[in-house]
């Protein structure tokens, strides 16, 4: 008789088979919705411009955000 095995509990075994049977699996979270458009809509965005470039569009004022929002869609074709 080979006495090198260890001795097993039938009940352990019988337990640990049940419980990988039955457990459940993680589920992922459900994905977010993607993001709608909104038309019209402005984002803030951090946007790195030359000094020449910023103080070209802050000389008239307020509403330089405005004017190169403008600039650029003209830029673009839009």
């Amino acid at each position: 008789m080979d006495r090198t095995r260890r001795p097993s509990d039938p009940r352990q075994a019988a337990e640990a088979a049940f419980k990988a049977v039955t457990r459940k699996t993680p589920e992922a979270p459900p994905a977010a919705p993607a993001p709608v458009a909104i038309p019209g809509a402005r984002e803030s965005v951090t946007l790195r411009l030359d000094r020449a470039v910023l103080e070209h569009f802050q000389k008239d004022g307020p509403g330089w955000q405005d004017r190169i929002n403008a600039a650029l869609k003209a830029a673009a074709g839009l």
